[in-house]
């Protein structure tokens, strides 16, 4: 089976419709330095504003960042925030055909007053929201079906974000639901705070966060919330609701994942410094959106999605997270479990994530018998001409045959730790052929580095490396400091000791 970063190094852009409460987020920032005259309220001194798509558009924004072509449909109002909160998308690449147009209600404002106090970071303040909660009228609602249906067939997955803004009503819901079933088109629910979830019955999976799904089971909410009470409340919704699986978010504990004929387990995640929990919600749905229609697991699935939760809480506002945001993240928490010694495969995959993410891959090789200054210095300068630094090592038979009997002095497993240790080095691989040749081929490092005082054309695997467009570097090199002239002088200065200790009589 494949693993969470394989899954990323093989995904790929996809198509997503969205559909639900299409909103307006407008940040009005200033100064929050005095106290109004005649309250005791602090006085914003207005001096920027900012709009940003919020509600099922942030979520629309979100799988755009994941590589999606996405189709929206929804309802706003006949205004100026309409027209801001389509341009906003439309310039995002999304599809925005399907956002139908109602005199009648207003295009939902959330107005938030951010104020700066003697220099310190933004703070929320107070939000204003402007909206209509009614249900939308069963001739809107049917339009809004017909535009959906047309276009279900080119989308891989749909995602409903319902906040309670009244497009997302019990008739349009399920009548949806059961045209992807038809379809065969997987169906995610981000749920709203509603006691009542009977309008989600038959989706393919809902994200509730613990006090919503403790609201829509009726289960009391007890003063620590056990894994128990959790197994609980997700148990409920996926037997009530028909669905395949529940992803019960919980914050810093990551989330509780439970499919339909399994028992739940909870998927962890990493600790974050939280700053702002705006958008963590609607980064959940994209996430787990791209990671359903590029057939991961749900495990996996459920952990890209933690992943980005992760990365949109430490930002301010609802900011949508980039793909190869997610990937670094994903690995970075592989790497600091499993260390830095990689088998060829493992390697080959987490190389293909970082050049999803742009980063420049850097390459050396060599025993490394004894670790010394001069190997010390050319890794660190090496790892200063890229983002990552693999370094390949000659294992212990090759050592052998290129050195002669008695080497290595450190054995291959010695080697890898030493070299693992040093904080500039990011993976660490033995190879076994007598040149770097094959591995080069394999891996397309960016760059191939080698410390010594030679031309960059004398580099063993140099022309590679160039066939493929990549480049040789040649760094740092001190004098009298190499793995051999260090033996040898060990070597010496053990014979000169053996000479000069008297021999016993």
């Amino acid at each position: 089976m494949p693993t969470l970063l394989e899954r990323l190094a093989a995904y790929e852009p996809f198509t997503a419709m969205v559909v639900g409460d299409f909103m307006l987020d407008q940040s009005v920032y200033g100064a929050a330095e005095r106290l109004s005259p005649d309250a005791p309220v602090p006085v914003l001194q207005a001096s920027r504003f900012e709009d940003h798509p919020g509600g099922a558009a942030n979520v629309a924004l979100c799988l755009g960042e994941l590589k999606a072509d996405v189709l929206c449909f929804g309802v706003v109002g006949a205004d100026r925030e309409a027209q801001t909160l389509r341009d906003a998308l439309a310039e995002a690449g999304c599809n925005v055909e399907g956002l139908l147009e109602d005199s009648t209600r207003p295009t939902t404002l959330k107005r938030s007053m951010i104020g700066l106090a003697q220099h310190r970071h933004p703070q929320k303040m107070f939000r204003l929201d402007m909206e209509v909660r009614d249900p939308l009228s069963d001739d809107l609602a049917e339009r809004l079906l017909e535009l959906i249906t047309a276009r279900l067939d080119e989308v891989d997955i749909v995602c409903l974000e319902d906040c309670d803004k009244g497009v997302c009503c019990a008739a349009l819901c399920q009548r949806l639901i059961e045209r992807c079933r038809a379809a065969s088109k997987p169906f995610v629910v981000d749920p709203a705070a509603i006691a009542d979830y009977s309008k989600y019955r038959g989706a393919t999976a809902i994200t509730p966060n613990r006090s919503e799904a403790e609201l829509a089971t009726g289960l009391g909410t007890p003063i620590e919330a056990s894994q128990t009470h959790n197994a609980a409340l997700a148990a409920k919704l996926l037997t009530d609701l028909q669905l395949e699986a529940v992803v019960l978010t919980l914050d810093r504990q990551g989330a509780l994942l439970h499919e339909r004929g399994r028992d739940p387990v909870l998927v962890p995640t990493s600790a974050r410094s939280v700053y702002d929990v705006t958008g963590a919600g609607d980064m959940v749905l994209a996430a787990l959106a791209g990671a359903i229609a590029n057939r991961f697991n749900w495990n996996d699935a459920v952990r890209f999605a933690n992943a980005g939760a992760g990365l949109a809480v430490e930002v301010f506002g609802a900011q949508p997270i980039p793909f190869a945001n997610v990937q670094r993240a994903v690995l970075a928490e592989s790497r600091s479990l499993d260390g830095k010694v990689r088998s060829l495969q493992e390697l080959l995959v987490e190389l293909a994530v970082h050049r999803q993410a742009g980063h420049k891959i850097v390459f050396t090789n060599g025993c490394f018998d004894l670790i010394h200054a001069g190997h010390v210095a050319y890794l660190a300068e090496a790892k200063q001409l890229g983002d990552v630094l693999v370094v390949a090592v000659n294992s212990d038979e090759q050592v052998r045959q290129l050195k002669g009997e008695g080497r290595p002095v450190c054995n291959e497993s010695q080697r890898l730790e030493v070299l693992s240790a040093l904080q500039f080095v990011d993976y660490v691989i033995v190879f076994g052929e007598p040149t770097p040749h094959e591995i080069l081929r394999r891996l397309k490092p960016d760059l191939l580095v080698k410390g010594g005082d030679y031309s960059p054309q004398d580099v063993l695997g140099g022309e590679v490396v160039e066939q493929y467009g990549g480049a040789v570097r040649v760094v740092a090199h001190r004098r009298g400091l190499s793995s051999s002239q260090l033996i040898q002088r060990f070597a010496q200065a053990g014979a000169a000791a053996d000479v000069a200790m008297p021999s016993p009589d």
